[in-house]
Order: structure tokens, then sequence, then C-alpha cells
């Protein structure tokens, strides 16, 4: 028996959407359509391994910036300045700018053509941007480059977390969305092996790690061409039929009416919402908002974008040689990959407060010890010996295994999870662009921040690591298992503290 909002009732007791398991099995066609998207993440991940590895390599500096690689190859060079270049760091974070700006275009295209033709721009955007760096000639061309494959990031985070949120049961929406995030630890990985392998290659060894950009994208665009839409989306946009088929594809059950109800329910009030940015103004839009943009923004001052950007750099900077530092590389990326997959078993069995505030303690001592190494062991003109500089990427590791099973994968998941349907897109452009903006300062000013402040720039993200904590302790409400339209309801309107922004607003 039903009322006449459609909540099933039994027993005289009304079994609500927050309440009800919506019946599922995982079929194959579902698992290789989690599995084509997750691409997305691949290709964004192979770009911020690449990056670094590249610029640690000679013919690359010879090429486009011959003065790094002079004051490189200076014997007395300052330890910590030797690669502090505006031009060099802006070579990385042209990426990260562009990708800001797109993410919005992308929010757009994501509301009204759905998310499978957001995510084929994407491949598109990033496989030109692969084409034209591998055979940039001058500064330029390689920026240019890096601006359009700026542009594919930008439209593939967009689409790719909103599209993993939407097609997973609830039951396993967490692991679902941190296929992602693995994904972008497998494309590190990869990155590294290609740096470490084409580091030889010369003169020419670059193009071939520049160029490769190309293959996680081929394999995005002949996936988007496979996935389904996600029901959401095709009910948002009016076909409500294909939404109704679709879920039950992608379930693999017939018995989805409880979970379509609640889809139709949350479109209806989505489409009252003709402003969606307008919305997110609105005082009772503001909790996941915020929340949503300081992950970004505390997901990049852990300092980890400055870490796997420029290992290769820090890896010499504390004493290795050149191919000893890109082997480093693909230890921490191997560690990157192994801790992610801990996150895809835990995260919907443990939760996400509890992984984040675990990670908080362990990043913090990592990044303490890292910079006490330094300031005593690692002066401006000598080195660190190979124990202390064993140590050092030994704490590198502890740091990076415990971001990638909280920070790197949650930061993506909980901003995916936790807008309404009317406020979805927009809501999640806001938090990629902050976290395009956020690496785009972080890539910008890192070389000059280890210029300057030396080893003391571990101490300022170990600040920051323990100010996120805080704010998980406080502010971060647990959404472990909590169905995507019912969040509302369920989380915001219950916590101490946002419960007093949950106004009625009405539509805009």
């Amino acid at each position: 028996m039903t009322n006449k909002f459609g909540c099933h009732i039994a027993g005289g007791k009304e079994m609500t959407a927050e309440t009800e398991d919506y019946p599922s099995k995982i079929t194959l066609y579902v698992v290789v359509c989690w599995i084509l998207a997750a691409f997305g993440g691949l290709m964004f991940g192979y770009d911020i391994g690449i990056s670094g590895g590249v610029t640690a390599m000679d013919d690359f500096l010879i090429k486009f910036f011959p003065k790094v690689h002079e004051r490189k190859m200076h014997a007395k060079e300052n330890n910590y300045c030797k690669y502090d270049d505006q031009n060099l760091q802006l070579f990385t974070s042209s990426l990260y700018l562009a990708a800001l700006v797109s993410s919005f275009a992308a929010s757009k295209v994501c509301t009204k053509f759905g998310r499978k033709p957001t995510i084929l721009l994407a491949s598109a955007f990033f496989l030109g941007g692969a084409a034209l760096s591998a055979a940039a000639q001058n500064l330029w061309m390689l920026i240019i480059a890096r601006i359009l494959l700026g542009i594919g990031v930008g439209f593939g985070n967009e689409a790719v977390p909103l599209f993993l949120s939407e097609i997973a049961p609830v039951q396993h929406r967490g692991a679902v969305n941190i296929l992602f995030q693995l994904f972008v630890t497998i494309g590190i990985f990869f990155a590294n092996l290609v740096n470490y392998g084409t580091l030889k290659m010369h003169p020419y060894g670059w193009r071939v790690s520049l160029g490769l950009a190309g293959v996680p994208a081929t394999m995005l665009c002949i996936g988007s061409l496979i996935i389904t839409e996600t029901p959401a989306s095709l009910v948002e946009r009016g076909k409500e039929l294909a939404g109704h088929k679709t879920l039950k594809k992608i379930r693999g059950v017939d018995e989805v009416d409880s979970e379509f109800d609640q889809i139709v329910r949350a479109s209806k009030i989505a489409q009252e919402v003709k402003h969606p940015f307008k919305k997110l103004m609105k005082l009772s839009s503001m909790p996941p908002l915020i929340i949503g943009i300081m992950l970004q923004v505390f997901q990049q001052f852990t300092g980890i974008n400055a870490i796997m950007f420029y290992a290769p750099v820090l890896f010499q900077t504390v004493g290795f040689k050149n191919d000893a530092s890109l082997l480093s590389s693909v230890i921490t990326g191997t560690v990157n990959v192994l801790s992610t997959l801990v996150s895809v078993y835990a995260v919907d069995k443990i939760g996400r407060r509890k992984l984040l505030l675990q990670a908080c303690i362990q990043m913090f001592i990592c990044q303490t010890a890292i910079g006490a190494i330094l300031l005593v062991h690692l002066h401006s003109k000598d080195s660190l010996t190979k124990t202390q500089a064993a140590f050092v990427v030994t704490l590198v590791c502890l740091f990076v295994m415990s971001f990638a099973w909280s920070w790197g994968p949650l930061g993506w998941l909980i901003p995916s999870e936790t807008f309404p349907l009317e406020t979805r897109t927009a809501g999640f452009a806001f938090a990629v662009s902050s976290n395009m903006l956020f690496t785009f300062i972080i890539a910008q000013a890192f070389l000059s921040m280890m210029c300057h402040l030396r080893a003391s720039i571990f101490f300022f993200f170990a600040a920051w690591i323990f100010a996120m904590g805080l704010f998980v302790l406080f502010l971060l409400p647990e959404t472990k298992n909590v169905p995507i339209d019912v969040m509302v309801d369920r989380v915001w309107k219950k916590h101490p503290v946002w419960k007093r922004f949950m106004v009625g607003d009405g539509g805009s």
C-alpha cells in the first residue's frame, strides 16, 4: 500500500526513500559502464604524473627552458631554487586554469545534453591537446596544448564523478565513485613508468611521454559511445520512459518503481529551479556548496599535487639523480594505486569521516617529519645521505598512502553525492572549478615557495592538514548509505550546524 506521495506503508509505518533499500544486482553491463567512464580519471591522472617527469628531462628543458637547464647543471646552485621559473610552472599550471573556466561550460552541457555527450567532448579536447603537445615546437604551442588538455579535464572531471554517483546503487555508491580516483592513481603510475622509459630516448623522449596522453583519451572516447546515459539525466531532460528503461537495465531487476519515483520527484523539484547558479546562492544551498568547495581547497593544501607534480624534481632536490628520482616516483605511484584500493573497499563500510580523520593524523606526521629532516640536514649547497634520502621517500610514500584512501577519492565523491538534483551540475561545477583553481595556485607557486620557504614548505602544508582535521570533526556529516536524492532531509536538516541553513527558499 502507498500513501498519496507514493511512499510504501507496511505494518502501519511509512517506508520513505530515507529507509528503503532499493533492489539491484551488479550486471556485467553496468560494471563495463563504470570502468569505461572511469577512464576520465586515467586521463587526468596521466597528465598529473607526466608533467613532473617531463619537466625533469634535460632534452625538454634545453628546448623550452634553457635557463632552467643551465641552473640545474650548475654545480653550486641552491638546492631549493634551481627549478624556480614562472614559465616552467606555467607549463604545468595552465592546464588547471583552463579546466577551471571550462568546468562551468561543462555544467551547462551536462544539464542540457547529458553526462554522456559531456564525456565525449572531454575526450575530444584531450586528444587534440595530446597531439599538439607532442608536436610542439615552441613554448606557446606547448601552452595552447595544455589549455586544450585543461578543457578536456574540466569537462571530464565535471561529468565522470556525477555519472558514477548517479548510476551506482546506493549501497555501492562510494566504491563506484572512487573508481574515478583509482583510475587517476593508475594514470599517475603509468605516467611515471612512461617517463622512466623515455628518459633515455634522446632527444624526443618527452614527445613520446606527452603524446601517449592520447591513449587514455581514446579509451574514454570509445567508452563514451558505449556507456548509457544516467536515469537522472534522462528524466531531468523529459525522457521519463527512457529513464525508467535505463534504470531497469543498470539495476538488473524489474522492481525499480520506488527508486524511479524518487528520481522523478527530484526532477520535478529541479524543473522549478530556472537558474541553478542563482539557487546555489540561497541560504539552504550553502551547506553542500561550502562542503564541496572546502574539500577541494583542503585536498590541494595537503600538498599532494605539489608532491605528485614535482616528485622527480623533489627527489632530485634531496639528492637523487635523474633516473633514480623517476624510479622513486614509480614507487610512490605504486603506493598511490594500491592505497586507493583500500578506499574502494572501506568507504561504504567504515564511512567517509573516519577515513578522512585517520588520514589527517598520518599526513600531519609525515609532512612534519619531512620538513624536520630537510630543515636539519638539507641546506642550500649540500645533499642528503642515501639513508636520509631513502627515509624521505618512505615518508612521502606513507603520506601518499593516507591521501590515496581518503582526501583523494573522497574529495570527488562527497561533492558528487551531496547536492540535490536541481543544483547538482552547477554545484559540482563549483567544486571542480575550486579544485582546478587551487591546483593551479599550487602548481604555479610550489617551486617558488620551495625556493623561498625551503624545508618550511612542509610545515606550511602540515598546518593546513591540522585545520582540515578540525573541519571534518565539526562540520562534515557522514553520507554513507544515504540515497543521493534524499540527502537534504537525511543529512543537512539533521546536522547540528547545517540545519540552521535549511530554510525554505522556494524555486529560483
